[in-house]
């Protein structure tokens, strides 16, 4: 092997497609950009406009997309905490295809209440700057680099190819675990979260887990709620 072929190999990641669910009818669609989200003609900040977006969303089913690439995880955690209590079903959309997750939204007091229930797995993707660190209910997974993630970014990339068929190995071991959990840091971009979420289907329509969560980071102002 040339030292081109090899840097190829190894930097370079392999194309994966990006698989998911159809698109769902009837839904409301959510767009995010930056601190505020979209409603067909109306505008909200959620920081300030809780109660009217939480108005708007109750009882529905929701597709999040994203208008601005540039739009983070912390930035949106006072959309996602309505959606998590007033939205019937949320969806997040991937940004390069016509697909969508169905997610069930957990903050950080409801993510440390899933890992301590008692069940085989607890699988979750913890979604990192420099890769995807796998982590389950026995320990977290190695990648190449003991010291660095389980599935390591690769030319600067999401390896999501990768991605995929390690869950697909994990989910083999730990075949009664129905449910993962998405952690990305509160600074990763909400597309990349969408795109991570594509490595948990192995085919079109076809997943590897019954239920997808994904965990934000809870709001300031719930934050501040809860100070004496």
């Amino acid at each position: 092997m040339d030292a081109g072929t090899w840097a190829d190999a190894t930097v370079t990641p392999v194309s994966a497609p990006a698989w998911g669910e159809l698109l769902p009818d009837d839904v409301l669609r959510l767009e995010l950009s930056g601190e505020q989200v979209r409603l067909g003609s109306e505008t909200f900040t959620p920081a300030r406009d809780a109660a009217r977006l939480a108005e708007r969303v109750r009882g529905r089913d929701v597709l999040v997309a994203v208008e601005d690439a540039d739009t983070f995880l912390a930035q949106v955690s006072d959309a996602l905490a309505v959606l998590r209590a007033q939205a019937a079903e949320v969806w997040l959309q991937h940004p390069d295809a016509p697909v969508a997750y169905r997610l069930v939204l957990r903050d950080e007091q409801g993510f440390r209440a899933w890992l301590d229930e008692v069940a085989p797995g607890k699988l979750r993707i913890i979604q990192r700057a420099d890769g995807f660190e796998l982590s389950t209910s026995v320990g977290k997974l190695p990648g190449p680099d003991r010291n660095g993630p389980s599935v390591p970014v690769r030319g600067g990339r999401q390896d999501i190819a990768t991605l995929r068929r390690e869950l697909a190995r994990l989910k083999t071991r730990f075949t009664t675990s129905d449910d993962l959990c998405l952690v990305p840091s509160f600074g990763t971009e909400v597309v990349q979260v969408a795109r991570a979420l594509g490595g948990t289907y192995v085919a079109p329509e076809e997943g590897l887990f019954d239920t997808l969560c994904l965990v934000y980071p809870t709001p300031r102002s719930a934050l501040d709620a809860g100070s004496p």
